[in-house]
């Protein structure tokens, strides 16, 4: 029989484990949870970090400047077209506004959760004309009324072409489509979009061209140049350069305004120049949260209809191309294809 003998060994003991990180907050929280330096050189902001309040209030009202233009830009294409006036044009911005908003969320929440804003697209501008056109040689009693018998008209249309976007998403059909797009597809889709806004929005810029010319110029010096003249000058304008560019030139927009300047000239210039010539604020209530069919009941025509699902098929390409560069710009892949699915199917 053998002895069995306690031999005393000195056993280190096991390396303990780095402890997981915390769990993301949700918005806005006490600052970056993780440096940015540790992640990707020359960024304030990570995908893992999130700005004070303050900034991030800041900056929501800087996205929402932004996202301003675009919207109103297709209000004042649309609406005089239809007959309508200051008071039915801010209702239409208002209505874009807000259902941006609760779309965005939505997207947040059930989508895709890239740093995207869903908002109103130019895809449908070409098929809104035609319903337009369509609709110009009936007889009504008032501007008004062929304006709210139109909105209805192309509200018909949206709603059925609508269905092509939640088939193609919850369906998870366009999300197999997704897996033959590649940067030599989407790239080229993205810049097409990008030079389709500024061939619409540069010919504007000639209408006002002492308001215009100087908002261009101020804003590449304060971007490309003012930020090397001091370290706190840097971090402001690389966060905050457009807002800080439109406050002035709207503050100079104002002094010609109250001077006198636009006084004696062409109307079409007023429009552009003056800020107190387009009566938004004057026709619009400071309070209005728009519903379901505010303008009446929809109107469903066959030929509209064909033509809003086409332009639907469009902007779900407009869309993935959208959502393609914001991936690549957070530092991540692009979505999975159910995923990139589900927020096609979210834009109606």
């Amino acid at each position: 029989m053998g002895e069995t003998h306690n031999h005393e060994h000195n056993h280190q003991p096991p390396p303990q484990q780095a402890a997981a990180p915390p769990a993301m907050p949700l918005g806005s929280a006490r600052g970056p949870m993780f440096p940015p330096a540790e992640q990707l050189l020359q960024l304030n902001y990570c995908i893992h970090s999130n700005p004070s309040w303050p900034q991030t209030v800041l900056l929501a009202f800087q996205h929402y400047i932004v996202m301003l233009g675009t919207t109103v830009m297709i209000a004042t294409v649309l609406v005089p077209q239809m007959g309508g006036g200051p008071g039915d044009k801010a209702r239409v911005i208002q209505s874009l506004l807000f259902t941006s908003g609760v779309n965005t969320l939505l997207q947040t929440l059930f989508g895709t959760r890239l740093p995207t804003v869903m908002g109103p697209s130019f895809a449908y501008i070409i098929s809104a004309l035609s319903v337009i056109n369509d609709l110009s040689d009936s007889t009504f009693r008032s501007e008004h009324q062929r304006f709210e018998h139109t909105m209805r008209a192309i509200q018909g249309s949206l709603i059925v072409s609508s269905i092509i976007n939640i088939i193609l998403g919850y369906g998870q059909v366009w999300g197999k489509l997704t897996r033959f797009f590649s940067p030599v597809v989407i790239t080229p889709l993205v810049c097409v979009v990008g030079l389709g806004l500024s061939g619409r929005g540069f010919p504007q810029v000639g209408d006002c061209i002492e308001i215009g010319l100087p908002m261009l110029i101020l804003l590449v010096i304060s971007q490309q140049y003012m930020q090397r003249v001091h370290p706190v000058a840097q971090s402001i304008l690389e966060r905050f350069a457009l807002l800080l560019c439109i406050g002035l030139i709207w503050a100079f927009a104002a002094i010609l305004t109250v001077a006198g300047a636009y006084n004696h000239v062409k109307e079409q210039t007023k429009m552009s120049c003056r800020i107190d010539h387009s009566f938004l604020l004057s026709s619009a209530p400071w309070i209005k949260v728009p519903y379901p069919f505010q303008w009446g009941t929809p109107i469903f025509r066959a030929s509209h209809v064909f033509g809003m699902m086409g332009a639907a098929l469009v902007s779900s390409a407009e869309s993935t191309a959208t959502f393609y560069a914001a991936s690549r710009l957070a530092g991540a892949t692009l979505p999975p294809a159910h995923v990139v699915s589900r927020s096609i199917g979210l834009q109606v």
